[in-house]
């Protein structure tokens, strides 16, 4: 008998803000290439993830989520950087959290559905579920007048119910060889991937006080025989949050240096000299030529 076709093709991770959608990317790939916190509006680039298994390949677009609120420039680009993954696409993952279907969740299956490609319902953080009972209500709830091409409730944390997933998803994309290597996980820079983890590290540590008033840039990017010298901007609005950046005696930003350092050498498997500084851009939040020059893309 002879095996099973490979398969590969284009899948975006939609849903609205803080459903999981990065650590669903980062559990596919096998690697942490998409930054996570607790916060919603981490994630601001469309990311693409490559994940690779012995039936086929997915390449997964990790979106920021759909979200109503459009008051920013940098809201506003987000939304059409989520909505523009949905171009050419093979299938679409509508990531939601376990027993919570809202008006956000309602926007980013209209989007799905006006894209016209096979959608899967990824319920995410089943885990979290205290009453295990109401699952069952919540699906029939959740797919009802919405026709979706299956339903997995998964943890992607504990990388539960993955695997039935993957069997799902690989079925909708087309017969093909693999579009990217073996090895390859991403299609972004290591200039691109260190200045995520400096900015995972400031969602992290000051979500509670600058939740989105803070950008990274990476000034210096130097390979130095075994050790990667990095310098990296961080950007904020006002000169009053430079302050809490730093912190005192410079302790917050030491801090933030330290981790988002160990996160590189793990994903770089390299020695990195790091070096970070605090600087005030007035308002580039709200700006769309700041927001193009900081890297930010539809």
């Amino acid at each position: 008998m002879d095996a099973s076709p490979f398969r590969a093709g284009h899948v975006a991770v939609i849903g609205r803000p803080n459903v999981g959608k990065s650590t669903l990317v980062n559990a596919l790939v096998g690697a942490k290439i998409s930054i996570t916190s607790n916060r919603p509006q981490t994630t601001r680039h469309r990311l693409l993830g490559i994940a690779t298994f012995p039936a086929g390949q997915l390449i997964l677009l990790d979106t920021p989520g759909i979200h109503r609120e459009q008051k920013r420039a940098m809201n506003r680009m987000m939304n059409r950087a989520a909505r523009g993954a949905l171009e050419g696409v093979d299938a679409a993952l509508l990531v939601v959290q376990a027993g919570r279907w809202d008006d956000e969740d309602g926007l980013a299956y209209d989007a799905l559905k006006s894209a016209g490609v096979p959608v899967v319902l990824v319920v995410n953080q089943v885990d979290r579920l205290k009453d295990k009972t109401a699952l069952l209500p919540y699906l029939a709830r959740a797919t009802e007048g919405r026709d979706f091409a299956s339903v997995h409730p998964i943890s992607a944390l504990k990388e539960l119910g993955l695997p039935d997933l993957v069997r799902a998803v690989l079925s909708l994309v087309p017969e093909q060889e693999a579009l990217y290597g073996e090895d390859e996980i991403t299609d972004k820079s290591q200039r691109f991937l260190a200045g995520e983890m400096v900015r995972e590290q400031l969602m992290r540590q000051l979500g509670d006080e600058l939740p989105y008033a803070t950008t990274v840039e990476i000034e210096r990017f130097e390979v130095d025989g075994a050790l990667l010298r990095i310098g990296a901007v961080i950007w904020v609005e006002r000169q009053g949050q430079k302050g809490i950046v730093i912190g005192k005696g410079g302790e917050r930003l030491r801090e933030i240096g330290a981790r988002a350092r160990q996160q590189m050498e793990k994903l770089f498997d390299a020695k990195v000299f790091l070096e970070t500084w605090v600087r005030v851009r007035e308002g580039w939040s709200d700006d769309e030529a700041a927001l193009k020059s900081l890297g930010y893309h539809d």
